[in-house]
């Protein structure tokens, strides 16, 4: 399970170190996609094939279901990591996340985001106060957190 929040920086070639907590969960090749909220979503192989295999179950005839396969599928990268733990992330990715040089790598169970700095604090500013209710919305039965 990814869980935490680490800052690190994006150097000019699009490089970005993935926090040596996740690299062996992640392993030694992976996969970044556009996320959602303008982040990048990080899979390990095993979970972005369990995402495929939902997406592939979705209705093709469904104009939402083409909409968000090829927004998801289309910017798939398989990503190795090179031996100081980095990646290189690709133009068409970076610029989707706005990652100029502060970005935040964060952990959410099955995946990791990776989102720019401000992107990140906007999110966060932005929802903090409301977690009570989303919680209440999300976890309409007793649930103990």
């Amino acid at each position: 399970m990814f869980i935490g929040e680490f800052h690190h920086s994006i150097d000019e070639k699009g490089r970005i170190i993935i926090p040596s907590k996740f690299r062996e969960e992640l392993g030694s090749s992976f996969v970044i996609t556009r996320g959602l909220e303008n982040c990048l979503f990080v899979y390990s192989n095993d979970n972005w094939e369990k995402i495929c295999s939902k997406l592939n179950s979705l209705p093709f005839t469904k104009k939402d279901a083409r909409v968000f396969n090829r927004f998801f599928m289309s910017g798939a990268t398989s990503v190795e990591l090179d031996k100081q733990g980095r990646i290189n992330i690709s133009t068409p990715l970076i610029q989707y996340a706005n990652l100029v040089k502060d970005c935040v790598v964060i952990g959410t169970g099955d995946r990791l985001e990776i989102w720019s700095q401000e992107s990140w604090d906007e999110f966060f500013q932005s929802n903090k106060d409301s977690m009570s209710d989303i919680a209440e919305n999300l976890f309409q039965e007793s649930v103990d957190l």
